[in-house]
């Protein structure tokens, strides 16, 4: 599962410098779930050339990551992201036993919106 999850993400974020033939095979087998028998019953071709363009297609996208990195500052960001929203809710919680923390309840709350703006976009 942790490597249909990676070569999701590679595809998201390098899948349009693939030709259109490699973004095909690549949705199918990893995004529909489809077998390589299938994909190949799909397209018309053998299975060996379903998987010889997805092994092809898994080298380009990891050539990229390797020499640009986006996938793993994404997930190095979702991390810090989610560590954030764990010491406001922390801070949040704290902040419940207390009286008279108005102001702070305020900020924390905007702080909330603007975390979910992040992790959203």
């Amino acid at each position: 599962m942790e490597k249909t999850l990676r070569m999701s993400l590679l595809f998201d974020f390098y899948g349009p410098l693939l030709t259109e033939r490699q973004q095909e095979v690549y949705e199918m087998y990893f995004h529909d779930d489809l077998s390589l028998g299938e994909v190949g019953e799909q397209l018309g071709v053998s299975r060996q050339a379903v998987y010889d363009i997805l092994r092809r297609s898994a080298a380009i996208v990891e050539d990229y990551e390797e020499k640009l990195g986006l996938v793993a500052r994404h997930l190095e960001r979702t991390a810090h992201l989610d560590r954030l929203a764990d010491i406001l809710s922390k801070l949040e919680v704290l902040c419940n036993q207390r009286e008279g923390c108005a102001a702070e309840r305020e900020l924390l709350s905007e702080a909330r919106k603007e975390l979910q703006e992040l992790m959203n976009s």
